[in-house]
């Protein structure tokens, strides 16, 4: 991500990503808000859709996709 989403992060309940890693911009952005974050999913912009319902557990690096 561009340092330019930071300006969204405050409004976010989670964060997914595809790409990155645990040192990647939107990793650290997320610590620093204390947003539950899972990256480097491989696939999540192709399984999840804008505004599905989603638990996201970043501890444990799963996503709940609720019905």
């Amino acid at each position: 991500t561009s340092p330019a989403w930071s300006v969204l992060f405050p409004s976010v309940g989670a964060l997914i990503t595809d790409t990155g890693g645990i040192l990647s911009h939107p990793a650290v952005i997320a610590r620093e808000y204390r947003i539950p974050a899972i990256v480097a999913t491989g696939n999540a912009t192709l399984v999840l859709h804008d505004g599905q319902l989603v638990t996201v557990d970043g501890n444990a690096g799963l996503v709940e996709i609720r019905q």
